[in-house]
């Protein structure tokens, strides 16, 4: 596939049908992780023009900031710390409407107001996390969780 992505408009449930297959021919074929998880950030942040878009990844029992897109990040977080932390402690996804009430919250921008972090699982082990910030409160849903689940799913990691 040629390395252009056609940004769907419609429902957001629209938009993710649209994504979902081109991500799939992004990522086909390459076998290496950190291309495939820059593209995916990418195409995240290009379709959905959320404030940050990537991956952190278990490294040495932290997680450790990947390919992403957006303004500069943490480069370390602690298990349970933060919502990051915290979906990799449960191996669960975490919808935070806002970032402030959230217990033990990393501002690593203050300008973040809502968040989604959605665990990878290999083997029942949580391997990284996608996460995904915006400036306006309450952006994602379980419309984001089921898709961008469907999404972590389609990495070979």
């Amino acid at each position: 596939m040629a390395e252009d992505l056609i940004i769907a408009t419609g429902s957001k449930a629209e938009q993710y049908q649209s994504l979902i297959p081109q991500i799939q021919a992004l990522i086909e074929g390459e076998l290496d992780l950190i291309a495939n998880l820059a593209n995916i950030a990418a195409a995240l942040k290009e379709q959905f023009g959320w404030f940050w878009a990537g991956f952190y990844i278990v490294k040495e029992n932290e997680l450790v900031v990947g390919p992403f897109q957006g303004p500069v990040a943490c480069t370390r977080i602690r298990k349970g710390r933060g919502v990051c932390g915290a979906s990799w402690e449960k191996a669960q996804t975490i919808i935070v409407p806002d970032v402030e009430k959230f217990p033990g919250h990393i501002a690593c921008s203050s300008l973040s107001r809502s968040e989604i972090v959605v665990p990878v699982i290999r083997n029942n082990e949580v391997v990284g996390v996608l996460d995904a910030d915006s400036e306006a409160y309450n952006r994602f849903d379980t419309t984001d969780q089921h898709y961008l689940e469907k999404i972590v799913e389609l990495i070979q990691w």
